[in-house]
């Protein structure tokens, strides 16, 4: 891949733009490492092997929802919309449009009043009690 990951050139973008995009690439390639574990699994018929990678598809589940939470922390306004979508009972879809109608109602205010509750919200040992973030 090298560093054609970034559209604009990357010795004008920030920091934390080059950080949200090497996360960004990471979450794309723990997707596709699970695609493939999957689809080596389904073929497998040595049973130690298949559980060898199922394994290693427990890692890569792992690393994507690392992945994800760190982007999620990154950008209120997404966070937001995920939580609308993310462990919801319905249809994926409604849940999608009014998550994404709801987070983006009220334009630059609710990004800055997302930033400011996320920044209110613990990221520590308080969540590990069943603190809602």
């Amino acid at each position: 891949m090298g560093f054609d990951q970034y559209h604009e050139p990357p010795a004008e973008l920030s920091a934390s733009t080059r950080t949200f995009a090497r996360m960004c690439a990471n979450l794309t390639e723990e997707a596709e490492a699970i695609g493939w574990y999957e689809q080596r699994m389904s073929l497998e018929p040595d049973e130690t092997s298949k559980a060898i990678m199922a394994d290693s598809l427990g890692e890569e589940f792992k690393h994507f929802s690392m992945d994800l939470e760190f982007l999620l922390r990154q950008k209120p306004i997404w966070r937001e919309t995920a939580r609308g979508i993310l462990f919801q009972d319905g249809d994926i879809v409604e849940n999608g449009e009014a998550a994404e109608a709801a987070a983006g109602s009220g334009g630059a205010t609710d990004v800055a009043a997302s930033a400011v509750s996320a920044a209110d919200s613990s990221l520590g040992i308080g969540s590990l009690k069943g603190h809602e973030r």
